[in-house]
């Protein structure tokens, strides 16, 4: 009985953190569609883009038919709700440039162990496909998202970001096969994840780039 519980318990916890990694991650996109000056169909679509479409190739990928970002309507709600309260209040947080950067950082750690989670509650204990999962879940919808606004994808630059996201897969991988109990390793890796990312944006840690004209003679 108390399997069925902590079972439930966790689905629950898993479900909630989805909804949040998501409205996390529309954040960070409508604030980017704004400030490319995108009208509001095209902040809804970059919002949703960025807060779904990690976990839509992690359960495509995965074999989850149809995808829950596009099956259930909470998500896309959630994704569209964000998006028009972004470009409506938008005046009042241009100045925040820290808000993109927190939630940025939230939505990593959340989708991260989300996508590590679901890989082994579908697989058991797979370490590749839980790295995958977890990774492709957090770092899918910002690449596209930079990629829409032709940026470079942030995970492609110098900054920490999918290497803490690997850091916080494999933390989470080790705490499973400890015997850790599954609740308290994915809050525990969430803010980990989370904190990690704030910290590297303060100290910028960063991962050594070859600059241009190295090879130059």
């Amino acid at each position: 009985m108390s399997v069925t519980i902590d079972i439930l318990s966790l689905w629950n916890l898993i479900q909630f953190l989805d909804l949040f990694g998501t409205m996390a991650f529309a954040v960070t996109g409508a604030l980017k569609a704004v400030e490319h000056k995108l009208d509001i169909f095209g902040v809804i679509f970059l919002a949703a883009i960025t807060g779904l479409a990690g976990g839509i190739i992690r359960d495509v990928v995965l074999g989850i038919t149809p995808p829950s970002g596009i099956s259930e309507l909470s998500y896309i709600s959630i994704a569209i709700i964000t998006a028009i309260a972004v470009f409506f209040l938008y005046p009042r947080i241009k100045r925040q440039m820290g808000l993109f950067l927190t939630f940025d950082a939230v939505g990593l750690g959340v989708f991260t162990i989300i996508g590590a989670t679901i890989a082994l509650n579908i697989f058991g204990f797979n370490v590749l496909l839980m790295v995958f999962a977890g990774m492709f879940t957090a770092i899918g919808g910002g690449i596209i998202r930079d990629a829409l606004v032709n940026e470079t994808p942030l995970v492609f630059r110098k900054e920490l970001y999918a290497s803490i996201s690997f850091v916080g897969v494999l933390l989470y991988i080790l705490l499973v096969y400890e015997g850790i109990n599954l609740e308290i390793s994915s809050i525990f890796c969430i803010v980990f994840v989370t904190i990690f990312r704030i910290m590297a944006l303060y100290y910028k840690w960063d991962l050594p780039v070859r600059g241009t004209g190295q090879f130059v003679k």
